[in-house]
C-alpha cells in the first residue's frame, strides 16, 4: 500500500512539474501551479478568440482583382474576394458583356471566392487591362451590395 502511495505521489509530482513547465509557472505549491495553468488556459482562449475575429475580418474585407495581358488577345485574370451567392455567375456575366471567352479557369470557394482564368477577346475588340480590372471590380462590388 505504501509503494502505491509513493507511486501516486511521484506521478502527481511529475504531472505538476510538466504543467509548471508548460505554463512557465514560477510557483512551487500545487494550488498555485494549478491556478497558473488555469490562467494560462484562459489567456490562450482569449488569444484564440482574437485570432478568429481577425481571421473573419480579413475574410470579409479581402478583395483583389489582378489582370495581366498575355500573348495576343488573351488575359490572365485573378480574382479573390469574400464569398457571395452567385459570385462566379456575376463574373462570367461581366466577361460575356465585354465579349470575352473563358479558355481555362480554376475556382475555389472554401473560405473565400478565388478564381484564376485565362480569357480571350472575341471579334478583335480593343480591351485594356485597366478597363477589364474596373469592370470586374464593379461586378464584385455590385454582387456584394445585392447580398441580403
Amino acid at each position: 500500500m505504501t509503494s502505491r502511495r509513493v507511486q501516486s505521489k511521484m506521478a502527481m509530482s511529475s504531472k505538476l512539474h510538466l504543467l509548471r513547465k508548460l505554463t512557465n509557472s514560477k510557483s512551487v505549491k500545487k494550488n498555485s501551479i494549478i491556478l497558473d495553468a488555469f490562467l494560462y488556459i484562459i489567456k490562450l482562449r482569449l488569444q484564440l478568440q482574437a485570432i478568429q475575429r481577425e481571421y473573419q475580418q480579413l475574410l470579409n474585407h479581402v478583395q483583389e482583382v489582378k489582370v495581366e495581358k498575355l500573348i495576343g488577345t488573351r488575359f490572365l485574370v485573378k480574382v479573390t474576394c469574400k464569398k457571395g451567392k452567385d459570385m462566379l455567375v456575376s463574373i462570367l456575366e461581366a466577361f460575356e458583356d465585354m465579349k470575352l471567352s473563358v479558355i481555362q479557369a480554376r475556382v475555389t470557394s472554401k473560405y473565400f471566392f478565388g478564381m484564376e482564368a485565362i480569357v480571350e477577346v472575341e471579334n478583335e475588340v480593343n480591351l485594356d487591362v485597366k478597363v477589364l480590372t474596373k469592370a470586374l471590380q464593379m461586378a464584385i462590388h455590385k454582387k456584394n451590395i445585392e447580398k441580403p
